[in-house]
């Protein structure tokens, strides 16, 4: 039997198929289809040849609900609320949520997802221990969905102060409004975010309607198109979380879908370090259109639920990974006759100049075109044949902006540019937390991360790069390393010192009996679940807490208390250990294991003179170099040699400039050392 991952980006769609039966893996990329990701799923799946009828499951990454909120493209949504909070979604918690900083003086708050005139109220109030204060105005309930009807929403938010502590009245407001609005998509913030909190909880449920509509229209089309080619295995879709959901649930539930293909790539990288015997890793994936980043230490990547997505707040549990819209179609232009490299990206359509479908502006892949580091004539995504003389008719244009610049001196700032923004945003994710990048090994992948490598190595002192097997399609493969996870919160605020063992017993055994029943009817057998428990915890009077998970033999209440110290001196520099400790969320990962590969050695034979494919005049640094060129596939285990060196194969090309020497390990990854 066959598992599938598919990773559809914004450039090109990756795939990798694992054959349990033999343990071959096999991958495959074709140009992504923005209009319809369907096309190129299907497009995909074809280029690998598969038997439809020998394929266990399929999992793919996407960026469907991503998209959808960066482009406003999302549902129309009509908000229900609790009488005299129409306006919290737009009043927020007055401070700068954007990215910059409460000292941003570019800030501008983004206009919310529901327009007032789609925000209603009701008559109803709970207390904050959830007792009734106001019972639920059923006739404001059927009054609003008849005003919904009108609006022409596709989706609704039922949104009500302390639902976290009492559902009944959210849960019934739904029904009504369900059975009012047949076809209409319904989210209550009680399963969504059942934590406290009223902005986070309204921005995050809000999203969750916004998007879940999109998501569902795409994975029916999906299941469709499948059914018709003859496919009928189960399709999960990755989650923010690090974990994988059913359909059924990401169509329901979007928004943890908010990261979906980014984490791929993580958990692919950390599948590979674990085999390498790599503890502590930066993960860096390069694609078309983007670049995401993602500190790992003793292979556990930091989740976060305390995220921001185009200004709004998205409380769910992600991984929390850094994206800065620098891409192999990120087009450089000129803002006051200052170079500048992206965000605004070529994306698949019309693509770089040298794809010669459309693209007018240069890129980063024209400029590393130009610079001798991309074979012109490979053939990328199985469909696109590169067209040099494109490339240097753009670059040279802008070169003749900046008073006839040198073409090459000029391709060579564009890509320094890019690696420049690409390096700031790991010193975010690095540096800015208290980490040490030199005491990191950088993971590169992507279908252009291996070109850069080494250049952000350097700038960060960065002495060790590993670049994997399929680099062009490790998220893809990252897709299949991981397991069925759904997460879960309970607000229980209370002080440390005041809270028993039997207590935080008494919480987590309810949240487990909840997950096992959602694994079980996800298919997976009791012996496959597992769990990971934590606690929000804070000081006492502190606005935000820091998540610290427990260990597996019980709630000891010391060596909790001890845990939170220590993760707040590791965190701030500084901890008191005289100061009263609060508990606010408890929460539980359930964890389902699937099938999936394991990072096998690679007994790869032959010799660097069997690899060699040619040389070729590559520019690095302010002159030509004479560069050998080796084919991947061909370059057997063990070997080593110094660069200036190009790497080519199918879904990526591996620079290695002057300077730095390449090993293949055991495993066939390249590992380059400075």
């Amino acid at each position: 039997m066959d598992i599938i991952g598919v990773d559809v980006g914004g450039t090109f769609t990756d795939l990798i198929r694992f054959d349990e039966t033999t343990g071959r893996i096999s991958a495959a990329k074709v140009p992504s289809t923005p209009r319809n990701p369907a096309q190129a799923f299907i497009a995909g799946l074809d280029a690998l040849a598969l038997d439809p009828q020998a394929i266990r499951h399929l999992i793919h990454g996407t960026t469907v609900a991503t998209n959808a909120v960066l482009e406003r493209k999302g549902a129309t949504v009509g908000l229900v609320t609790t009488a005299g909070f129409r306006d919290l979604i737009e009043i927020g918690r007055t401070q700068r949520m954007l990215e910059g900083g409460m000292f941003n003086p570019r800030f501008v708050r983004p206009k919310p997802l529901v327009a007032r005139a789609r925000r209603f109220e009701v008559r109803e109030r709970l207390l904050a221990d959830g007792s009734v204060l106001t019972s639920l105005d059923e006739d404001d309930v059927a009054s609003v969905a008849a005003e919904l009807r009108s609006a022409g929403v596709e989706a609704v938010a039922v949104c009500f102060l302390h639902s976290y502590r009492n559902p009944a009245h959210e849960q019934r407001a739904g029904q009504l409004l369900r059975a009012a609005l047949p076809g209409v998509f319904v989210s209550i913030s009680a399963e969504v975010v059942p934590e406290y909190r009223e902005f986070e909880r309204f921005s995050t449920t809000v999203l969750n309607s916004y998007v879940s509509p999109i998501m569902g229209r795409y994975l029916a089309a999906l299941d469709r198109e499948l059914a018709e080619q003859g496919y009928a295995a189960r399709v999960f879709t990755m989650s923010s979380n690090g974990g994988i959901l059913t359909s059924e649930r990401a169509g329901a539930e979007a928004v943890l879908t908010i990261l979906s293909g980014p984490v791929g790539g993580v958990n692919g990288s950390i599948a590979v370090a674990r085999a390498a015997g790599l503890r502590n890793l930066i993960t860096y994936d390069m694609g078309g259109t983007s670049t995401d980043v993602c500190l790992v230490h003793d292979l556990a990547p930091v989740v976060s639920t305390e995220n921001v997505l185009a200004g709004f707040p998205v409380k769910t549990p992600q991984v929390n990974i850094n994206t800065v819209g620098a891409g192999g179609g990120s087009i450089a232009w000129l803002d006051g006759g200052e170079l500048q490299v992206g965000p605004r990206s070529a994306g698949a359509d019309p693509g770089p100049a040298s794809y010669g479908q459309g693209g007018s502006e240069p890129t980063v892949t024209d400029a590393n075109l130009v610079l001798g580091r991309i074979d012109p004539d490979r053939v990328l995504g199985g469909a696109i044949r590169l067209q040099p003389k494109l490339a240097e008719e753009v670059i040279q244009a802008l070169a003749a902006k900046l008073g006839g610049l040198d073409l090459h001196r000029l391709a060579d700032g564009i890509v320094r540019i890019a690696v420049a923004r690409m390096t700031s945003s790991i010193r975010e994710i690095s540096v800015q937390r208290g980490y040490d990048p030199r005491d990191f090994v950088l993971v590169a992948f992507g279908g252009a991360g291996p070109m850069h490598a080494t250049h952000i190595a350097e700038e960060l002192a960065i002495t060790h790069v590993l670049i994997p097997r399929y680099p062009g399609n490790l998220s893809a493969f990252g897709l299949l390393t991981s397991d069925l996870k759904h997460d879960y919160v309970r607000t229980f605020l209370r002080r440390l010192s005041a809270v028993a063992p039997a207590d935080f017993a008494a919480q987590f055994a309810a949240l487990e009996e909840i997950a096992r029943q959602q694994l079980r009817a996800d298919g997976v057998a009791p012996a496959d679940v597992s769990f990971v428990r934590s606690l929000d915890l804070r000081y006492l009077g502190q606005a935000y807490e820091l998540n610290v998970q427990l260990p597996e033999d019980g709630y000891a209440i010391a060596p909790i208390r001890r845990a939170f110290y220590d993760r707040y001196l590791a965190t701030y520099g500084h901890a008191s250990e005289d100061e009263e400790v609060q508990v606010v969320n408890v929460r539980l990962a359930a964890l389902g294991r699937v099938p999936k590969p394991i990072v096998q050695p690679l007994a790869q034979t032959g010799t660097l003179d069997g690899a060699r494919l040619g040389v070729r005049q590559v520019y690095f640094g302010d002159r030509f170099w004479n560069t050998p060129l080796y084919e991947r596939d061909l370059l057997p285990t063990g070997v080593r040699f110094a660069g200036p060196a190009i790497i080519e194969e199918a879904g990526a090309t591996t620079v290695v400039t002057p300077g730095w020497r390449l090993e293949v390990d055991a495993f066939g990854n390249l590992v380059l050392e400075s």
